[in-house]
């Protein structure tokens, strides 16, 4: 019986969806499915949207609007966004059809109010157990870094925007 687990990678430093899309690249090399459900993010020319357009077996979804979230105070429209992105994760956690799934940003998600803890918790539980879970975003809630069985943290120690040097196209996003 094949074993999933559930990874983490969050904190302040740059390089966590890339570490959960490089985890996710290696399942499709290996004839895995994988779905990718990024939380705040919608409709940005994210160069991996382009990059995926032709891989079989990896397939990414945007729920989110083109903008910054506002913490502590986001928009209805933010809201109905991430309740949607929750309701695809727990039709897809479900159905089982997929071997990874990455749940990009939910930690932020869950900072910023649009997602609940519990239902990420319950999300967690619900996973069949060879299904391969993948979250990600600052602000992780120690709830789930004690289930998971891997936790990265990205740690800033320098960083290009603090020498003006804005987000660039293929980089950054």
């Amino acid at each position: 019986m094949k074993i999933g687990t559930l990874q983490v990678y969050t904190g302040e430093g740059k390089g966590k969806t890339t570490a959960a899309l490089g985890q996710a690249l290696r399942a499709v090399g290996h004839g895995q499915q994988v779905i990718v459900i990024q939380f705040m993010k919608g409709q940005i020319n994210y160069g991996e949207l382009k990059a995926v357009e032709d891989v079989p077996g990896l397939k990414i979804e945007q729920y989110g609007l083109p903008t910054f979230v506002e913490r502590g105070n986001p928009s209805a429209e933010d809201r109905e966004w991430a309740r949607k992105g929750m309701e695809r994760a727990k039709k897809v956690i479900r159905e089982a059809r997929y071997d990874m799934v990455v749940l990009d940003e939910i930690s932020v998600a869950v900072d910023y109010g649009l997602v609940g803890l519990d239902e990420v918790l319950g999300l967690i539980k619900a996973r069949p157990p060879e299904m391969e879970l993948v979250l990600t975003g600052r602000y992780a809630a120690k709830e789930i870094i004690e289930l998971a069985d891997l936790v990265t943290e990205m740690k800033e120690i320098k960083h290009h925007y603090q020498k003006g040097i804005q987000a660039r196209e293929g980089i950054e996003f």
